[in-house]
């Protein structure tokens, strides 16, 4: 349970992190004026970076061996 809540915290940072640049950038290139503009980039960033990310999540197996025995025989 700890680690999911980890992982969507992190999910969550990152896509933030993404769409803050993401608007920053276009807030910049429009001379600060385009706010709604750069508004609407950064959402549209934030859905895509965080299904993205989850997307590759999902593709990684969980290993639940035992550390002390070999994977391979």
């Amino acid at each position: 349970m700890a680690n999911n809540a980890k992982s969507l915290r992190v999910f969550l940072t990152l896509s933030l992190v993404a769409a803050a640049f993401v608007g920053i950038l276009v807030l910049a290139a429009g001379n600060y004026g385009n706010v709604v503009e750069a508004l609407i980039w950064a959402g549209v960033t934030f859905i895509v970076v965080l299904v993205a990310i989850a997307t590759m999540a999902l593709s990684v197996k969980d290993e639940n061996n035992d550390p002390t025995k070999p994977k391979l025989k």
